[in-house]
């Protein structure tokens, strides 16, 4: 028996050095709706992003931690190295994303049938993914 949870949903939280870009891509670009910033105390802030009942929540820190993830996505590194949205228009994303440079990683495929993914990197080089599956 695992554990009860309250909600059915995952919500991912990124320490990001350019907070500005990153809102924008995943506000403007994506179309996350924005539920506000949260004061984290000592000039630190979070910006909250509503994806269905998940949220992306994008932690800008007055100092930047010196070490990133390496770049490259799950070839070059343990962890967390990419978070997957389900979406309706796959096409629409990738020519979202094109528009705004973000750089593609993977795909689009079809990686099984009925089922297409692509993966672009944000401004800050995290890997996102984006899978529809038809019908």
């Amino acid at each position: 028996m695992g554990i009860g949870l309250a909600k059915r949903s995952l919500d991912v939280g990124l320490v990001v050095r350019d907070a500005d870009a990153c809102l924008g891509f995943y506000r403007d670009v994506i179309g996350l709706g924005h539920i506000g910033t949260i004061d984290m105390g000592g000039g630190n802030s979070m910006e909250q992003l509503a994806w269905g009942e998940s949220v992306v929540k994008l932690l800008r820190l007055v100092e930047t931690p010196p070490a990133r993830n390496p770049p490259g996505g799950s070839p070059t590194a343990t962890g967390l190295r990419y978070f997957t949205m389900f979406v309706d228009d796959l096409d629409d994303v990738i020519r979202r994303c094109a528009q705004a440079g973000a750089p593609t990683a993977f795909g689009p495929v079809e990686f099984m049938p009925g089922v297409r993914l692509v993966i672009v990197e944000d401004p800050d080089g995290n890997w996102v993914e984006f899978v529809h599956r038809a019908g």
